[in-house]
Parts: C-alpha cells; structure tokens; sequence
C-alpha cells in the first residue's frame, strides 16, 4: 500500500520509531513474554517506563527537581475541572483568556467552582486571532491560557510575563519548539497531538504551586495524591505512557531547537501556498498562524468536497476541518515529514490547474 499522509488533528500521526516498538511491546514487552497490555503496571518493567517517561520530560523542558510530572487520564478536558478545584480557594478569582472552543470550555468548567475574570476574548472575530492587549491582576489566584487552539487554528509565540501563578494548556503544540518552561506553574497536555496516542494527560506542576492546593478535594481529582504516587494511585494508561515514552525518546534525540525549525519549514511551505493560490484563503491572522494547525477554506465553498475527494485520491487523510468551523484543516504535528506537506501542496496546484481546465 502506498504511504499515506496524516493531517489528522488526534490521535495524530507519530513516529514510526513509537509505533513500531509498541508493535514489539504488544507481543512481548520488556522480555517479559507478556504483552504490555496485560502486563502488571506493579512490575519493575513497567515502572521503569513510567520514570524514564517522567525524566524524559523533565530533560526536554529543562525542569528540575522543582517541578512534579504525572501522566493522568480524563483528557484535557478533566483538568478543565481539576484545576480549580485544587487552585481556586473561595473568595479568589481565576483569570482566563478565551482563545477558542477549548479555552471556551475551561473558562466554563471553572465558573462551576468559582469567580472567573475573562481578560480578553477572540469570539467577535471567530477566535482567528490570539487577544494581547490586556492585564493580568495581581490578585488573581492564577493565570490559564491556551497556547494553541486546534479548532481555529492560532498559536500564542509569546507568553506574558505574569504575576500570579500561570497555567497553559498545551495540548496540541507541546514540544514542538523551544519555550522557558519555568515561566510556568503548571502545563497540561493531551498526549494525541504530539506526544502519543489517546488515553493519557499529561501535567507538569511547580511543587510551590502544589503545596496551595486545596486540601479538600476528591481523591481521585487530588494533584497531591498523584503526584505522590508518581502516576500509579490507580492503574495508569499502561499503553499510551509506554508509547509516550518512545516518542519522548524521538524528541529528545531531534530536541526542541531543530524540531522548531523542521516545524516551521512545514508550515511556512503551506501557508505560502495558501497565499498564492487563489483558490484557498487562510482564516487566521498572519502573525498567529499556528505552525500545528493550519486552517483554510476554499474561496468557492461548493469546490470543498471535490477537493477533498481529489486528495483522497492521493492518499492525503484527515484535512477537513472541525465539524463546529467546517473548511480544511491540515495538522502538521512532530512526527509529519515535510514530504507530506509537499505532497498537499502538489495537490492544491493540480486541483487548481484541474479547475482552470474546466
């Protein structure tokens, strides 16, 4: 079967490096000669994956000993609620900005369990830009911010300097450039954009932004008792750490400078593309292109399915946008080569010559 090229938003493509060691581990992991997914997560085989993973973060990002890592389940979106529920004490209010669908939906999330302050938002322009003019009170119990937003397509290059604690949700371009995680007290991320296969989360806590948790909390919505456990209160996403683990190792072996540069050669490639054919337009504001994900839409919206079917053809799969937002989307996440952004690109000059001829 010819290669297919994956523009999916997540799961997404991953290394052939991860995908092929988590076919090894299936049949036998670690010389066990159990599969790893009926192996014990108990074992001093599979805990020596959920430390390396650990470590394997902290090496990347440069964190120290002052930052905890836990792996979780629930997505995202559970740490829409986990947040603050430990970090909002009553009388407090939490400051958000609204960049998208996601943010949108932590932003509700944290209404449940306290005051919000929505500093800016992008809604009155359908989110296709990244709000920068606005003031992070000094008072706020904590800063969050989305960092790319799938749906619409924008990307924040640049944090603000805060003064309370701040939090991002960096699901979908964690690790695909170089950033001072320090600034940080706490980073999320879903691990199906760039760091593995669904079914685990990720969390990077300073210990002095942990030690303010509530301390009245489910346990099982508790960051302390995780942390504590070092990922292992309850049975871990056995599966999805092992395979983030192997894709970490990928990262690390690139690391974070030249995977900016292999990033941003994709997406400069195709957003040039977008801006000399005249069939497509970009729906972002130049300056927040994100780099993970493009989006774009046909000028003649009724040429969209025939585009579609025209990439199918050339086995170009995942391109067609959100349901929310509709048009195309392509994900250009670590793992795809810059061959299969050339292989779309190819495909837009052809339809647009196809479409010259008729």
């Amino acid at each position: 079967m010819s290669k297919v090229h994956n523009f999916s938003a997540g799961p997404a493509i991953l290394p052939q490096s991860a995908i092929d060691a988590s076919v090894e581990a299936l049949q036998n992991f670690s010389g066990t000669g159990l599969s790893l997914i009926e192996v014990s997560h108990r074992s001093k085989e599979y805990e020596a994956v959920v430390n390396e993973a650990t470590q394997l973060v902290k090496d990347i990002l440069h964190l120290g000993d002052d930052y905890a890592v836990i792996f979780l389940q629930g997505g995202a979106s559970l740490q829409f609620d986990m947040i603050p529920m430990n970090f909002l004490s009553p009388g407090k209010t939490a400051a958000y900005v609204n960049t998208g669908v996601w943010a949108g939906r932590a932003i509700k999330e944290a209404k449940m369990f306290g005051e919000v302050n929505v500093l800016a938002s992008s809604e009155e322009k359908n989110f296709n830009y990244i709000p920068k003019d606005y003031t992070i009170p000094s008072d706020a119990a904590y800063y969050h911010c989305t960092s790319n937003n799938t749906i619409y397509g924008t990307e924040m290059f640049e944090f603000p300097e805060s003064p309370v604690p701040m939090i991002c949700d960096m699901s979908s371009d964690i690790f695909s450039r170089p950033f001072d995680a320090t600034k940080f007290d706490m980073i999320y991320a879903g691990a199906q954009k760039n760091m593995g296969p669904a079914g685990t989360t990720l969390v990077i806590i300073k210990n002095s932004f942990l030690e303010k948790a509530n301390a009245k909390v489910p346990t099982m919505l508790n960051y302390k008792i995780h942390v504590e456990n070092g990922s292992m209160y309850n049975t871990p996403s056995v599966f999805a750490i092992f395979v983030c683990m192997h894709t970490l190792r990928w990262i690390k072996s690139i690391g974070l400078e030249a995977m900016e540069i292999r990033n941003k050669g994709k997406a400069d490639m195709l957003y040039a593309e977008i801006d000399r054919n005249h069939l497509f337009v970009g729906t972002v504001a130049k300056e927040d292109r994100s780099r993970m994900n493009v989006n774009f839409v046909l000028n003649d919206k009724s040429q969209e399915e025939a585009f579609l079917k025209f990439c199918k053809e050339r086995n170009l799969s995942g391109l067609k946008g959100h349901r929310s937002v509709g048009g195309l989307r392509a994900s250009l996440y670590n793992a795809l080569e810059l061959e299969s952004v050339a292989a779309l690109v190819q495909a837009m000059q052809d339809f647009e010559k196809s479409t010259s001829i008729n």
